[in-house]
């Protein structure tokens, strides 16, 4: 074992941006890859939080990396998305915030093109994937962004 050898990180600490450490926004964690049988959807949302545990890790020269801790995070068949609060028109045309369900649902749409197919189980002796599940890139910023609801969640409204 070699003295500057990494050390491994435990699979439930996801790196994150340092950014988003103090925000209040939306972690949505979801899950691709799981769903077996006639289903027409290809992503399901695993959590939805806004309370967060993140620990920081310094590496041997003084940088810290920070790390937001996900229970039962499988980096295979997960991926860990930030959102701000978002809002919708009611009835009476006021505003409402959306529930963290809500708010996967919307993401878990807009990323359902980008899943990419393949086995739900792997052999012991097989190595991980080499791309995530999900592979769909998301603008790293927004001005605007109008998301479209499914028809789904447009009725239940």
């Amino acid at each position: 074992m070699s003295i500057f050898g990494s050390r491994k990180i435990p699979h439930y600490l996801v790196p994150i941006h340092p950014d988003n450490v103090p925000s209040k926004d939306w972690v949505i964690l979801l899950e691709a890859g799981t769903i077996v049988g006639p289903s027409n959807e290809k992503i399901r949302i695993a959590r939805t939080m806004q309370e967060r545990k993140v620990v920081k890790k310094y590496d041997m020269f003084g940088g810290v990396q920070h790390y937001l801790v996900v229970d039962d995070y499988d980096p295979r068949i997960h991926a860990l998305y930030f959102c701000p609060q978002l809002y919708k028109h009611d009835n009476d045309r006021k505003l409402v915030p959306l529930e963290g369900e809500e708010i996967g649902r919307l993401i878990a749409n807009a990323l359902e093109g980008g899943i990419k197919e393949r086995r739900p189980w792997y052999e012991p002796s097989e190595k991980l994937p080499g791309q995530p599940a999900i592979t769909t890139p998301l603008l790293d910023e927004y001005d605007t962004h109008v998301v479209d609801m499914p028809n789904r969640m447009a009725d239940a409204a």
